[in-house]
């Protein structure tokens, strides 16, 4: 089957940026600022160039990744991955059990959706994909051998989701908006070219500082698995005698929430998130070419929501964004967690209980990054992992400037690609407030943030 590019229905346009999902509501216009605007003067250099991502107010993904609350049990991601009446199959990072809230959860899950088609699926059945993020397409790539006809609908004008390699050619590198880190030992590695982030360095007011284990984390979780309840993160912590508001725990903290996209209070203890990494590989290649490489010759319906799934014994029926219907054998939905709990696509009938109580179980939490470009750089560190403990600098003598965000978490690609870049990461409730920011707020965010890494700065 040859692939068909289908532009269906106005008003879904184009997003700029994280996985993929399908909702009735118009898409923003990508953030259209690259060059900044006129700051107030800050001791760190205006970039040549920016870009950012809006995941947390984008509507084809309303977050980033999801997270494990505080008293949801991990079985619940199984519970949204099971099939309804054999129609309605459900995969993407959410549903994952073993790996929620990453790349390899994404594919991982597309792989277990196969699976479960395969052995129910018969010859010349027509199958829909609701998403051609990480997932979607992994789900078309496993069933392309079979004789079955599979469409993939995409929200968006473009594939990935919430992986997006923005191409331009401003940049010397692929502007990653979407997910692009990974552990140093994790198998995802080998979809896209990367480069080793394996140097840190952790920097407060006083200068640099020793970087901060995970011990006290790993003895707060032990200690609190063995509880009757379940408590938060931060209430483990507490209970040990750390203190989460100490500030070199609480830049740990800021930095697992770059990958888990929420707060310590909001995440559970009994079933916590892969602590913070000492060392990972980013991806400097175009991550957006592998997704549609796996779409392989699958039909792709570009820019066209999906609103509504019907379905019953015989199959489904979809409603597009434009109010056309198309009927179909089974469909496999993959857009994100926060689209759903937000009921940007209509079930009927509704879905289980169980199915609905795991959707309103999960948190689906925030990611941003901030990518800067400049000429010459104004930093001298070789270390490609930067972390701001304590309070944030400004550009007013010290004091936390208003409509602001502090973004402690940096990448500095120089030492790894020669190219002077260096992207900005926050997550959490810090990102939501980060995403909603206008152009010139946040990367305001970004310069006061940088002022800890300025060569008269550093001071150890």
């Amino acid at each position: 089957m040859t692939r068909r590019e289908l532009l269906i229905g106005a008003g879904a346009g184009a997003l700029g940026v994280l996985l993929v999902s399908c909702t009735p509501e118009p898409a923003p216009t990508r953030t259209p600022t690259r060059t900044p605007t006129p700051l107030p003067t800050t001791k760190v250099p205006t970039p040549a160039a920016s870009m950012r991502s809006e995941w947390a107010t984008d509507p084809f993904s309303r977050g980033a990744v999801s997270y494990t609350r505080i008293g949801v049990q991990s079985a619940t991601r199984q519970t949204l991955a099971e099939p309804v009446q054999g129609r309605v199959y459900f995969a993407g990072e959410a549903t994952d059990v073993d790996n929620p809230g990453t790349m390899r959860g994404a594919i991982h899950s597309g792989e277990s959706a196969a699976m479960r088609l395969r052995a129910t699926v018969e010859a010349g059945e027509r199958i829909a994909v609701i998403g051609a993020g990480l997932a979607g397409a992994t789900v078309a790539a496993d069933l392309a051998d079979l004789d079955v006809e599979v469409t993939v609908f995409e929200a968006r004008d473009r594939v990935g989701g919430r992986i997006h390699s923005e191409i331009d050619d401003d940049w010397p590198l692929p502007v990653q908006l979407g997910g692009w880190l990974v552990g140093a030992d994790d198998d995802t590695a080998a979809l896209a070219e990367t480069v080793e982030l394996a140097t840190a360095m952790w920097r407060s007011a006083e200068g640099a500082i020793e970087p901060p284990v995970n011990a006290p984390l790993e003895s707060a979780i032990a200690a609190a698995q063995a509880l009757p309840a379940d408590v938060s993160l931060t209430e483990a912590l507490t209970a040990t005698g750390a203190d989460p508001e100490e500030p070199t725990l609480a830049a740990l903290l800021a930095y697992l929430a770059t990958t888990t996209g929420a707060e310590a209070e909001k995440l559970s203890a009994w079933f916590p998130p892969a602590m913070p990494l000492a060392a990972a590989q980013g991806f400097i290649g175009d991550l957006t070419a592998f997704v549609q490489e796996r779409l392989g010759d699958a039909q792709l319906t570009l820019s066209s929501p999906v609103t509504r799934i019907a379905y019953d014994d015989s199959g489904v029926s979809l409603r597009l964004g434009t109010g056309e219907s198309t009927s179909f054998d089974r469909v496999v939905v993959t857009v994100p967690l926060g689209v759903l709990q937000r009921e940007g696509i209509e079930f009927a009938p509704p879905l289980p209980f169980a199915h609905r109580g795991a959707l309103n179980a999960l948190g689906m939490g925030h990611i941003e990054t901030i990518w800067l470009r400049y000429d010459e750089p104004f930093w001298d560190t070789e270390a490609t992992i930067w972390h701001v403990v304590g309070d944030q600098q400004s550009v007013d003598g010290g004091l936390v400037l208003e409509n602001t965000v502090a973004v402690r978490t940096w990448i500095n690609l120089l030492p790894v690609t020669g190219e002077n870049l260096l992207v900005g990461i926050v997550g959490g409730d810090d990102a939501e407030t980060f995403a909603e920011l206008k152009e010139e707020g946040a990367l305001l965010s970004a310069l006061t943030s940088l002022e800890l890494f300025l060569p008269s700065a550093a001071t150890g």
